[in-house]
């Protein structure tokens, strides 16, 4: 069974270690250098593993030393450098690099191999302040009358994890609701760029030929989901993998395809479902921090 660290020093450690794996001390040359980038990282984690928000972490880290000597602080961030961190160090490109140096410590210490025999894709969906209303007019089932349909939005991530590890390989953050296989190939492509996937499932929401095209033929990794169950027929798909999915299903290796629905709950409760950002980009950031988080509770240091 998957375990996370309760300790905030040895989540502190981690986080440290791999912002000093990715990312320089200082920014720039110029920069101030009152923070590194490695210390400004490991508070931004702390901040999500006492789920809590910028001021209420600048407190904690005031009343502990433990905290303060591992993160060789002279003084504590005032919580608008944590909050500006915060926007520098989740964008796509910089959060990507923290993913794969957990991803690389994680080898370095043989929690997981080198290669991902067995990978899963999911997405589950989060809570905010901040819900977004939109209406939507389409006929009605059976009807030739039109009606004004309501939606809420909410935010969600698709996730792409190694089974073996339940390290967070990729995340594609949005907004919902929408279909779950809108992300299969942005998600997957991440998770590829990082580390060797061998295999990939997901359960039916991801059913479409051009997943597995993408995935067997561009990534060369071996697709295993299962085809939607529509109304009763003898007639074989006609696509050549979702053909090959009807007569030669991996039961064995789909069963293990439930793990990526256990990673998820345990995400929610170790680290919540509610979301402290309110704008579109900020909710996406912090949803990114938060998978960052998850791996970083994976690990030992």
């Amino acid at each position: 069974m998957v375990t996370t660290s309760k300790s905030p020093k040895a989540v502190a450690l981690v986080a440290y270690a791999s912002a000093k794996r990715t990312l320089p001390a200082y920014r720039h040359l110029k920069s101030p250098k009152k923070f590194t980038q490695h210390q400004l990282v490991a508070c931004l984690v702390l901040k999500e593993f006492f789920r809590t928000d910028y001021r209420g972490i600048m407190e904690i880290l005031e009343d502990s030393s433990d905290l303060k000597k591992i993160l060789e602080l002279d003084e504590v961030p005032h919580y608008t450098t944590l909050q500006k961190a915060a926007r520098r160090f989740t964008d796509k490109k910089t959060i990507d690099r923290l993913l794969r140096s957990t991803l690389a410590l994680a080898t370095t210490s043989k929690v997981m191999k080198k290669s991902v025999a067995l990978s899963a894709i999911d997405s589950t969906g989060l809570e905010s302040h901040h819900t977004s209303t939109y209406f939507v007019r389409r006929r009605a089932r059976g009807m030739k009358e039109y009606e004004d349909t309501h939606y809420t939005r909410f935010p969600k991530v698709g996730i792409v994890m190694d089974c073996a590890s339940f390290l967070v390989l990729a995340g594609t953050p949005s907004w919902g609701p929408s279909p779950d296989i809108i992300h299969f190939k942005k998600a997957l492509t991440d998770a590829s760029q990082k580390i060797r996937i061998n295999r990939i499932t997901a359960d039916a929401g991801y059913d479409a030929e051009h997943a597995h095209v993408f995935a067997r033929e561009v990534l060369h990794i071996k697709s295993i989901i299962p085809n939607r169950v529509g109304r009763p027929t003898r007639k074989l798909p006609s696509g050549k993998y979702r053909r090959q999915m009807a007569l030669h299903f991996d039961k064995k290796r789909y069963g293990q395809r439930w793990m990526v629905e256990t990673l998820n709950s345990i995400l929610k409760k170790r680290l919540g479902s509610f979301l402290r950002a309110r704008t579109y980009r900020s909710q996406m950031r912090e949803i990114m921090l938060r998978l960052f988080t998850f791996n970083v509770l994976l690990l030992r240091y």
